[in-house]
């Protein structure tokens, strides 16, 4: 593995300035080399003001939308009209205000019981993807240092075959649909957005303390060939130095 890029932003609009920067330059580079640009969206707050960015000008004009393909790195088990839902949130800030096709935003079905949701999603991403993986991938992280739906002490964490899996999360009484980490890890670029002071300490143990990933989830994400890039707020990086 390469060693991660750890770039800390003086406060939530730079980290938002440069990650849509970096999406858009991305997208460029991949449509210039094979014609199209796969990436996988989260959700969460710190991700939304950057699909807010993309949607405008001049980021908005820089991409090729009718060669970008769209898929979320996990969901709740919620309708995709569900305020909880991550495609709502990225359709509202991003995907209803750019010339996307519809055929090339792939959601996670949350109103399917969520193993079946699963089993769909894993066989679209071995259809599309074989033994390879996505573009970029967008990841955040909880306090608790979890990452998409991977959560502290669950199932999922000990998932090495497939691409995607139903995860229930005791803490929360409820069923999530994720990524697993083997897939994750695959991608040629995996981006962290972490922005808040509430993150502060439990970013240090992931980034610097011992390998706990079962408590430390966000651990598990270590590409073998592919770019880990950690973009990070001054005010989640309060306690790295």
């Amino acid at each position: 593995m390469n060693p991660p890029e750890i770039r800390v932003l003086p406060d939530l609009k730079a980290l938002v300035d440069e990650a849509a920067a970096r999406i858009a330059d991305q997208a460029g580079a991949a449509i210039a080399e094979h014609g199209a640009f796969s990436i996988a969206l989260a959700g969460g707050s710190t991700p939304k003001p950057v699909y807010e960015r993309l949607a405008i000008e001049p980021l908005r004009s820089r991409i090729d939308w009718s060669k970008v393909h769209v898929y979320f790195g996990d969901e709740r088990t919620v309708p995709p009209t569900s305020d909880q839902s991550n495609f709502h949130m990225a359709q509202q800030a991003l995907l209803a205000r750019v010339p996307i096709p519809a055929s090339q935003v792939h959601r996670m079905k949350g109103e399917l019981d969520p193993e079946q949701a699963a089993i769909e999603y894993g066989k679209l991403l071995k259809d599309q993807f074989r033994e390879s993986g996505l573009d970029l991938i967008l990841l955040g992280m909880g306090p608790d240092g979890h990452t998409a739906s991977l959560f502290p002490e669950t199932a999922a964490l000990q998932e090495t075959k497939h691409r995607c899996v139903a995860n229930f999360v005791p803490k929360l009484n409820t069923w999530r649909i994720t990524m697993t980490a083997p897939f994750i890890n695959r991608a040629k670029s995996i981006c962290f957005l972490i922005s808040g002071a509430d993150k502060a300490e439990r970013l240090k143990e992931v980034l610097h303390g011992p390998r706990d990933p079962q408590r430390l989830p966000s651990q598990l994400i270590s590409p073998a060939s592919g770019r880990l890039t950690w973009l990070v707020d001054a005010s989640s990086a309060g306690k790295l130095a």
